[in-house]
């Protein structure tokens, strides 16, 4: 894994472009502290996803380069939002929490193809995912009061809209699929959301530590996260995502289908909103 950028390059944003010192500890709740909290993890181990993607792409020599750019970029993300939240949580020790976070889970890493099926489909997965964090960002930007978390958030949904172009840009270059299976391949993504990664890093970031690793309750972890997370997200975000996630299976964005399926989206979340169920998340 590359190290973080020390040098403003290509006009990427730095660590040291962040204005720290306008924190606003009084706007904070414990809440968004604890999704915040959440989302550090997750992005802070990407370096594992890099790896899987040279294992599965191992002749793509310029595809393994610009994976390596981007999983510098998403450990950023996790490195400013780990940072925020030891300023507000000065209890919080960012570095240990992602130790905890790696010994509960793993991506399986002795793989050479992917557990999509198709390269192709591992592309879509990621465009999913990519459209996920876009939203999810830009939703925490909106409703976010504190400065420097609103910062951090435009900084990172601006990069997780250019990462959304590479997977799809590099999987329409592998075009074989047909619609169904593209859709498919998104659903199972959206699916997985409420999986174990996300549930662990709820518990390695925000469960007491002499209780990490003790009495795991996926569901109640998913669950917390994803309702706070219901709570910020306007219909703009949610339609964004939808619009997206469509794109990259191809889907028209002024189709009926399109139309729904916002609609569906967005009923979704609100439905299940109290019960933990959303549709997506970093």
């Amino acid at each position: 894994m590359a190290a973080l950028k020390t040098e403003n390059q290509d006009n990427q944003w730095l660590l040291s472009d962040i204005n720290w010192s306008k924190l606003d500890l009084t706007s904070v709740t414990p809440e968004l502290l604890a999704a915040v909290k959440t989302a550090a993890l997750v992005e802070a181990n990407s370096g594992d996803y890099v790896i899987y993607l040279h294992n599965i792409f191992p002749n793509d020599a310029e595809f393994k380069r610009l994976a390596d750019i981007w999983g510098e970029e998403e450990v950023q993300h996790g490195a400013a939002l780990g940072r925020w939240a030891e300023l507000v949580d000065p209890t919080f020790d960012f570095s240990s929490r992602v130790d905890h976070f790696r010994s509960l889970y793993q991506l399986p890493l002795n793989v050479s193809e992917s557990v999509r099926g198709t390269n192709e489909g591992e592309l879509i997965a990621r465009c999913v995912v990519e459209a996920g964090t876009c939203s999810y960002y830009s939703a925490i930007r909106d409703f976010t009061q504190e400065p420097v978390l609103k910062q951090i958030c435009t900084y990172i949904a601006r990069d997780e809209s250019r990462h959304y172009r590479l997977f799809k840009d590099n999987g329409l270059k592998r075009a074989s699929l047909g619609f169904f299976q593209r859709l498919k391949v998104a659903i199972g993504r959206v699916v997985e959301v409420n999986d174990d990664e996300l549930g662990y890093a709820w518990h390695a970031a925000n469960a007491p530590l002499e209780e990490i690793g003790v009495n795991y309750d996926r569901e109640k972890c998913t669950g917390m996260y994803n309702r706070i997370v219901a709570g910020m997200y306007e219909r703009k975000h949610m339609d964004a995502a939808v619009h997206m996630v469509a794109s990259a299976i191809g889907l028209r964005s002024q189709s009926r289908f399109m139309q729904l399926f916002k609609k569906i989206a967005w009923w979704r979340l609100k439905k299940y909103s109290q019960s933990g169920a959303v549709f997506f998340s970093p």
